[in-house]
């Protein structure tokens, strides 16, 4: 068989479902191994997208997504996506078809050394220079990208080595784990939570990744110690509990500042620093760190850590149970918390102003939407007010690309997460500028006949710049742009499109598209006059 046919023998070992890309000429062997194949190719009208796919794929189900370019702009427009995955721990693999062996000694047509642009945004990658490593490059490529911490590994394969005939066959597909810490490590621990006065748990992705969220929530029960998520980790612990204090990540104060300040103990699980710096909610560096987790904490000043509990959370956490006491009450601090936050949103249930406020929306959306329904939050001011108002009582039900942190991540993200879910309504949340960055692929959404929502927060502007902008100079710079009609836009890709002419529109018209199960755009104007509003009453909190 030729080399790209043996490179498909090998991913469909790893049980590869589907393979998002954009075909170029020097991956048509690949493409053509395809085409004899189960896993389906996804075309997606921009290589970023494919990467947003596959990254968001691999974050909801565990398993590596795929996705694929060609050379040179191709591979250059995937790093974007495949660099998201990896700053958020999402396991992904990408295939980049490269100049053959013959041409890269010289400056050639489209040839960048994809090798070393790659390295830096991935776990590891290779180039394929002899035909008979292909099942060890994919074997470790698929181990790498799933192992704690996950992310992404990177195959260069040339042409003329694609096309080349080889003798072969996938290896076997094994699995990996995760050592316990030592128990006197666990008994450390378990004193460190016992002699703190008020410890608080900050809850990462870790968690879920590491499906530890059922011993986590005994654990939380158990020892009755307050929760913050941050951006990803929401969820771990229904915002329902009592012991919930919602969502850490916004510079400044914020009424879970109160919660750091009062803490004399961080227990971070799970918890990965590219979210947030640990400046915003331990500046002046003098509360100690129980840092439980996959691998030793980074160095970070106002991370200082008291003691590092290595290895599987589900089970360190099932280890730290057996040893620490049932604690029957929690701070009288807590609940005061919780009702400022929640009460927030409460507030604007019945706002009928317009253009419509950012709380209004998420309280109509999160009213709409069932517990395990999955919104996708694009990069803007919509991703800070629904990271602080969009609660939750499942993870991954909320998810917020939060490492890197890349605009134009939901449409993609949408149509991948209603493929790996598709009982279940999808919405993906985006402001105009992060959507017109990804936009194309709602024809994507149509091809594969996919009933995801998106719901465009319109406000003609880079919003969050803004915001930035006034809080630090009092004035905007260069952040407004045009827009399109969105309906028409919208229509002419084969969605239903519906522009929002009264906030009280929203609500009926989110159950509407609920109710067509079929592809629906939502034009819906903000009012982020609300944004320099939020950040003049978080300065007023007093702690």
């Amino acid at each position: 068989m030729k080399v790209a046919e043996l490179l498909v023998k090998c991913l469909e070992n790893e049980g590869v479902e589907y393979i998002f890309g954009v075909p170029g000429e020097e991956n048509i062997d690949l493409m053509d191994a395809l085409i004899d194949s189960k896993i389906e190719f996804i075309v997606t009208h921009h290589e970023t997208s494919a990467a947003f796919m596959a990254g968001t794929y691999g974050r909801l189900t565990g398993k590596p997504g795929v996705c694929l370019a060609t050379l040179g702009p191709g591979a250059t427009n995937l790093l974007t996506g495949v660099a998201n995955a990896n700053m958020d721990h999402c396991p992904l693999i990408a295939i980049t078809g490269q100049a053959g062996l013959n041409r890269q000694h010289k400056i050639s047509h489209q040839y960048y050394d994809l090798v070393n642009l790659y390295e830096p945004v991935t776990k590891w990658n290779t180039q394929i220079k002899t035909a008979e490593i292909v099942p060890e490059v994919v074997r470790k490529a698929y181990q790498l990208a799933m192992q704690e911490k996950p992310g992404a590994t990177h195959i260069d394969l040339p042409e003329d080595i694609a096309g080349m005939e080889v003798e072969g066959a996938p290896l076997k597909v094994t699995g990996h784990s995760l050592p316990q810490a030592d128990e006197t490590v666990i008994q450390e621990a378990a004193k460190l939570i016992q002699q703190a006065r008020y410890p608080l748990i900050l809850a990462g992705n870790g968690i879920t990744r590491g499906l530890a969220v059922p011993t986590f929530r005994e654990f939380v029960e158990k020892t009755q110690l307050p929760v913050v998520h941050s951006f990803m980790g929401k969820g771990a612990l229904s915002y329902k509990d009592e012991l919930s204090l919602l969502t850490a990540g916004i510079s400044g104060k914020d009424y879970i500042t109160c919660g750091f300040s009062q803490s004399d103990l961080i227990i971070c699980i799970g918890f990965d620093i590219a979210e947030t710096p640990p400046e915003n909610w331990n500046p002046k560096r003098d509360t100690p760190i129980l840092h439980i987790d996959t691998e030793d904490a980074e160095t970070d000043s106002h991370y200082p850590v008291a003691l590092n509990v290595v290895g599987d959370i589900k089970e360190n956490l099932a280890e730290l149970l057996k040893v620490l006491p049932v604690n029957k009450q929690h701070p009288d601090w807590v609940s005061t918390i919780r009702e400022q936050a929640l009460n927030e949103l409460k507030e604007y249930e019945h706002d009928t102003g317009f253009p419509v406020k950012p709380q209004k929306i998420i309280s109509d959306l999160r009213e709409v939407l069932g517990d395990k329904d999955i919104a996708i939050s694009d990069v803007g001011a919509h991703k800070m007010w629904m990271a602080r108002m969009y609660h939750t009582t499942h993870p991954n039900t909320c998810l917020i690309s939060n490492g890197l942190a890349s605009m134009g991540v939901a449409v993609p993200g949408a149509i991948a997460a209603k493929m790996s879910y598709p009982e279940r309504n999808v919405v993906a949340v985006c402001g105009d500028g992060a959507f017109q960055m990804t936009g194309a692929e709602l024809e994507t959404a149509v091809r594969l006949n996919l009933p995801i929502i998106v719901l465009l927060w319109r406000d003609d502007g880079y919003g969050l710049i803004e915001w930035h902008q006034l809080k630090k100079f009092e004035r905007p710079s260069h952040i407004s742009f045009g827009n399109p009609d969105y309906v028409q836009l919208a229509n002419s890709y084969g969605f239903e499109g519906i522009r929002i002419e009264k906030a009280d529109d929203l609500k009926p018209v989110l159950e509407q598209a609920i109710s067509m199960n079929k592809p629906v755009f939502i034009d819906c104007p903000v009012d982020y006059r609300e944004n320099m509003k939020l950040t003049t009453m978080l300065k007023n909190i007093n702690c």
